[in-house]
């Protein structure tokens, strides 16, 4: 069996984020020059028995990172740390943020500016055709909490589907990526809060939350845009952190 790496040794992972624990995990690595460009990771397997959870933890971590472009995965070989940085894969801003490991605070409040701004821009440029399909991700999103397997992961599928819509009402491509961006930066404490919350029966607050925005708009009303998002899902964000 090959020795576990120094960066897998007696690692405390936070329980409220174990995801966003594994990616902290890997990127501390690069930063600290344990795994360089090109460099590859240990599988799976290992690195869930290393840290002490489950291997699904690991997977969605990898995913995420190989999303954002700091992971590349190569078919019969493994996981390697990628050898630099395309445009296509991912912005040079993004991979300074993940690998300065940022704050939570810092990235929620960046994600809160961002969400307001596309509301708000939405609002401006109201078109009807646009809300109906607004109001489709919003339908997938109820749907998904009278589902009786999959719930967690069919609702947040659909969450982002709603804000990514919400993003391209506001017919501004760079506003547009930029809040794509903060939503792949953000994606772990996203799922972990949406998952919390439903298993902790909350899942109809989340739902109030999305038609509240929903309302905001089809009254073309942006006078509350930022308490709108500040007193949604995303404000019990920063209360469990």
């Amino acid at each position: 069996m090959a020795q576990t790496p120094n960066f897998l040794k007696n690692q405390n992972l936070k329980k409220e984020s174990v995801v966003q624990s594994v990616i902290n995990v890997l990127t501390d690595a690069m930063r600290n020059k344990e795994l360089k460009p090109g460099d590859k990771i240990p599988p799976e397997p290992e690195l869930a028995a290393s840290l002490g959870i489950a291997r699904s933890s690991v997977r969605e971590a990898i995913k995420i990172l190989t999303y954002l472009g700091v992971l590349e995965s190569k078919r019969s070989e493994g996981t390697f740390v990628c050898d630099g940085f395309k445009e296509s894969m991912i912005d040079p801003m993004v991979y300074g943020i993940i690998l300065n490991q940022d704050s939570f605070e810092n990235l929620m409040e960046l994600r809160q500016m961002t969400e307001a701004g596309m509301l708000r821009l939405a609002i401006q440029k109201y078109d009807p055709a646009e809300m109906k399909t607004l109001e489709t991700r919003l339908d997938d999103m109820r749907a998904a909490l009278q589902r009786k397997e999959n719930t967690i992961e069919e609702f947040f599928r659909a969450d982002n589907a709603f804000h990514d819509q919400i993003s391209r009402m506001g017919k501004n491509p760079l506003a547009d990526k930029v809040g794509r961006v903060v939503r792949s930066l953000t994606y772990a404490m996203r799922y972990e809060t949406v998952s919390a919350m439903i298993r902790g029966g909350r899942g109809a607050e989340l739902l109030a939350a999305h038609e509240e925005l929903c309302q905001a708009l089809r009254n073309r009303d942006d006078s509350h845009v930022e308490d709108m998002v500040r007193e949604s899902y995303f404000g019990e964000v920063l209360q469990s952190s």
